[in-house]
C-alpha cells in the first residue's frame, strides 16, 4: 500500500511538472496568447511581437523574437534585417491565498480535539501566502535589406548568423 501511494505521488508530480514549463517558440496560440506573432507593415517592413508565460524568463523572449525576425528576412527573400524600434515590457501580477492551516480542518470555532473550546493551537492560522508572477513581452519593428548589412549600423543582423547562432537555444513545442 505504501508503495501504490508513493507510484501515485511520483505520477502525480510528473503530470503537473509536465504542465509548468516556459512558453516554447511557437506562433501564439488564440487560447493563450503566449508566441510570436507578426504583421506585414510595408513590403519591408513588419512589426513583430514575442508574449511568453509566467515562466519565460526576459533573455528567453527576446531571443526568441530576433529569431522569429531573421525567419521572417529569409522567408522573403532578404539578407539581413534592421530593428529600428524595440522594446521589452514586464507585467507582475501579484496573487495571495490564505492558509488556515490544520485547525480548519476541524471547522471555524470547532477546537483540536486535545484541546479546549475555542483555543486556537496553530500558529500559523490565517497565513497567507503571496506569489508574484512576472511576464515577458517583447516587440520590435524590423526593416528588410539585401545583400550584406551595413557595416555602420549597429542594430543590423545578418539573417543567417542569427538563425545558425540561436538555433540550439531554440525550445520548439512538443509533439504529440
Amino acid at each position: 500500500m505504501k508503495l501504490l501511494r508513493s507510484a501515485l505521488a511520483i505520477a502525480a508530480f510528473g503530470v503537473l511538472s509536465a504542465c509548468a514549463t516556459s512558453t516554447p517558440y511557437a506562433a501564439a496560440g488564440s487560447d493563450d496568447g503566449y508566441g510570436f506573432s507578426e504583421q506585414r507593415i510595408e513590403d519591408d517592413r513588419f512589426r513583430i511581437t514575442f508574449k511568453g508565460n509566467s515562466l519565460t524568463d526576459r533573455e528567453t523572449v527576446e531571443t526568441y523574437l530576433l529569431y522569429r525576425a531573421a525567419e521572417i528576412t529569409l522567408e522573403y527573400g532578404y539578407d539581413h534585417f534592421i530593428v529600428v524600434k524595440d522594446d521589452t515590457e514586464k507585467s507582475t501580477t501579484y496573487s495571495g491565498t490564505r492558509d488556515r492551516g490544520f485547525y480548519s480542518y476541524y471547522g471555524v470555532g470547532r477546537p483540536f480535539p486535545y484541546y479546549g473550546y475555542g483555543y486556537r493551537w496553530d500558529p500559523f492560522y490565517d497565513d497567507v501566502d503571496i506569489r508574484e508572477r512576472r511576464r515577458y513581452s517583447a516587440i520590435a519593428y524590423i526593416v528588410l535589406g539585401k545583400g550584406a548589412k551595413p557595416a555602420d549600423e549597429p542594430a543590423a543582423y545578418d539573417a543567417r548568423q542569427v538563425i545558425e547562432n540561436l538555433r540550439p537555444s531554440i525550445i520548439l513545442p512538443e509533439q504529440g
